[in-house]
C-alpha cells in the first residue's frame, strides 16, 4: 500500500478536476436556458448546480469504461493517474481562460492514454474499448445531436403553425429541458472523476477492488456542484450567444435532444462530451431555421479544438509525468 500522503494526493487532484469540470461545462447546462431569457444567470446556474449534484449521485456504466475499459489495470500507477489529472486540470483551465467549450471527458481520457502511450507503450491501451466506447462516440455524437435536434425543431416549427401552441409555453418548457440536461451532465459526467479516482485508490493498495466506494460517490457529486456555481462565463457567452440565436422554443429543442444522446450513452457506458452534445443541438436548431443563422466560423473553431483537445491534454500529461519522475530523483 502506498503512503497516506500519495493517496491523499490523488483524491485531491481527482476532486479538483471534477470541480473544474464543473465550473467549465456547466455553460453545457446554463448556456441556452440564459440566453433565451428563460432564467435569470444566478438562478440558472443554482439550479444546475442542484441536479448536477443529485445526477452525479448516481453510478453508470461510464465509470467502469473509464476504469477499466481504456488502459491495462496493471499499469496504473500513482504517478501515471496524477499525471493524467493534470493533464485533464491543464487543459480546462486553459481552455476555460479561454472561452473554448472543450471537452474536460476527453481531456481526461486523452491525459490517460496519452500517459500510457509515451511512458509504457501502445500494448498497454484497450484499443477496442477506446474505439468504440471513446473514439467513434466522439466524432458521431455530435451528428446525432445534430440531426435530433434539426428534426425536431422542424416538428415544432410545423406544431406550431398547424395549432395554437403559443412561443410563451416553450418558456417553461425550456427550464424543465434544461433540468433534464443538468441531471444528465452530472449522471455522465460526474463519473470520470469517480472512476479516476476509484483507479488510483486502486492502484495505491488503498481498495480491493475497482468498485466505486460511497464516499467518492458523494464527494464528486458535491465538488461538482461547487463547480458548476461558479460557472464558466466566457464559455456562456460563447455557447448561448455566438453560435446562433436562443429564444425558448430553440433552447427546449437543443437541450431535449442533447439530453436524449448523453442519458442513452450514460446507459451504454460511453463517456461522450456534453459539451460537443449541446453545441451540436444548438448547431442543428440553429440550422432548422436557416443556414445563415449558425456561425459556421465559430463551429469551425470549436471543431478544431475539440480534435486537438485529447492530444493536447495527452501531451501535457506525459510531460506532468516526466517533470514529476525528474523531481523524484531529485528528491
Amino acid at each position: 500500500m502506498e503512503p497516506a500522503f500519495f493517496i491523499i494526493l490523488v483524491v485531491i487532484l481527482g476532486l479538483f478536476f471534477d470541480y473544474t469540470n464543473g465550473f467549465h461545462d456547466s455553460a453545457n447546462v446554463v448556456s441556452t436556458v440564459i440566453a433565451s431569457g428563460a432564467l435569470r444567470p444566478t438562478i440558472a446556474i443554482l439550479l444546475a448546480a442542484i441536479l448536477n449534484t443529485l445526477g452525479a449521485t448516481q453510478t453508470s456504466k461510464v465509470a467502469q469504461t473509464i476504469s477499466t475499459g481504456l488502459i491495462d489495470s496493471e499499469v496504473a500507477s500513482q504517478t501515471l493517474i496524477f499525471s493524467a489529472l493534470i493533464g485533464a486540470i491543464v487543459w480546462n483551465i486553459l481552455t476555460a481562460r479561454w472561452g473554448i467549450p472543450s471537452s474536460s471527458s476527453y481531456a481526461l481520457i486523452g491525459g490517460l492514454i496519452g500517459v500510457v502511450l509515451v511512458t509504457k507503450g501502445a500494448q498497454f491501451v484497450l484499443w477496442k474499448g477506446v474505439l468504440f466506447k471513446v473514439i467513434l462516440p466522439m466524432f458521431l455524437s455530435p451528428f446525432i445531436g445534430f440531426f435530433i435536434a434539426f428534426f425536431f425543431m422542424k416538428i415544432l416549427y410545423f406544431s406550431i403553425q398547424k395549432t395554437k401552441w403559443k412561443s410563451p409555453l416553450f418558456l417553461h418548457l425550456q427550464i424543465v429541458s434544461a433540468s433534464v440536461v443538468a441531471l444528465a451532465h452530472g449522471f455522465n459526467d460526474a463519473q470520470k472523476s469517480m472512476a479516476i479516482i476509484t483507479m488510483g485508490l486502486f492502484a495505491a493498495g488503498a481498495i480491493s477492488s475497482t468498485q466505486i466506494p460511497f464516499w467518492v460517490i458523494l464527494a464528486c457529486a458535491i465538488t461538482m456542484g461547487l463547480g458548476t456555481t461558479l460557472g464558466g462565463y466566457r464559455i456562456i457567452h460563447t455557447v448561448g450567444y455566438k453560435i446562433t440565436k436562443i429564444r425558448p422554443l430553440q433552447g427546449f429543442a437543443a437541450e431535449t435532444s442533447a439530453s436524449i444522446v448523453l442519458l442513452s450513452a450514460a446507459f451504454l457506458g460511453m463517456p461522450i462530451s456534453s459539451t460537443h452534445m449541446i453545441v451540436g443541438s444548438i448547431t442543428g436548431v440553429g440550422t432548422a431555421r436557416r443556414l445563415q443563422a449558425v456561425e459556421w466560423l465559430i463551429a469551425h473553431k470549436l471543431a478544431i479544438a475539440w480534435i486537438v483537445t485529447m492530444p493536447a491534454a495527452g501531451v501535457i500529461a506525459s510531460a506532468a509525468y516526466f517533470f514529476g519522475k525528474m523531481l523524484m530523483t531529485l528528491f
